[in-house]
């Protein structure tokens, strides 16, 4: 499960990664407003995570933010205010639960699995992009109405890809769900995974739906 968690304090922040990479999450970590809103809209998330109180805009503004640039993710908001207009004021702007501080970290952790049981809700259960058939929930691809054997990391390619299908998508925003924020964009390792996607997805088919965009990136669709 791919969290982002954009928090402020450092020492939440610390335990909160600590403690969610424990429960098996992978976890994404900003400290401000202008850094969550770049990280969200360039990779995808299973749950979001928003502390009201942020450098360079509040929660509530991201949040509003995601939801105009259609990002689907579930969000949690923290807060250490608890009254009924923030409760309100964080729903009213696309926020799906909202938790107070201090809080419990297993409460938490619950509502973080709860949210994420949401997302097949959010997103299609299948992408179709002319005669390919990408199943999300079900990590299958079909072309043709022929099964394609995918590795993982050739699959995350092609979701990736799909989620953003007709979309032009950068090295950076696929490597970072591919492999992580560290991996280095400009290695050639992205690029052979594309090579041996294109050789199952593209090559015996027309026509051809994986398209380098010159310096841009890459785009999926017809």
């Amino acid at each position: 499960m791919r969290i982002l968690l954009v928090e402020d304090d450092p020492e939440l922040a610390a335990v909160l990664v600590s403690g969610l990479a424990e429960q098996g999450m992978q976890v994404k970590h900003e400290r401000s407003y202008g850094d969550g809103l770049a990280r969200a809209t360039h990779a995808a998330f299973d749950v979001i995570i928003l502390d009201v109180l942020l450098p360079g805009g509040s929660g509530f503004d991201l949040c509003r933010a995601l939801r105009r640039d259609n990002i689907s993710s579930p969000v949690l908001m923290l807060t250490a205010r608890d009254s009924v207009d923030d409760r309100v004021c964080g729903l009213d702007v696309g926020a799906d639960d909202y938790l107070t501080k201090p809080f419990a970290f297993r409460e938490l952790t619950a509502r973080v699995r709860a949210l994420a049981r949401r997302q097949p809700v959010l997103q299609p259960a299948v992408v179709q992009v002319a005669d390919l058939e990408v199943d999300l929930r079900g990590h299958r691809a079909r072309r043709s109405g022929t099964t394609i054997d995918l590795t993982a990391k050739e699959f995350a390619l092609l979701e990736f890809l799909a989620l953003h299908h007709d979309e032009v998508v950068d090295r950076a925003a696929i490597t970072a769900h591919v492999w992580d924020e560290n991996h280095d964009p400009f290695t050639n390792v992205l690029e052979v995974l594309v090579r041996r996607l294109r050789r199952k997805i593209d090559d015996p088919y027309e026509p051809k739906l994986i398209h380098t965009m010159r310096g841009a990136g890459y785009r999926l669709g017809v």
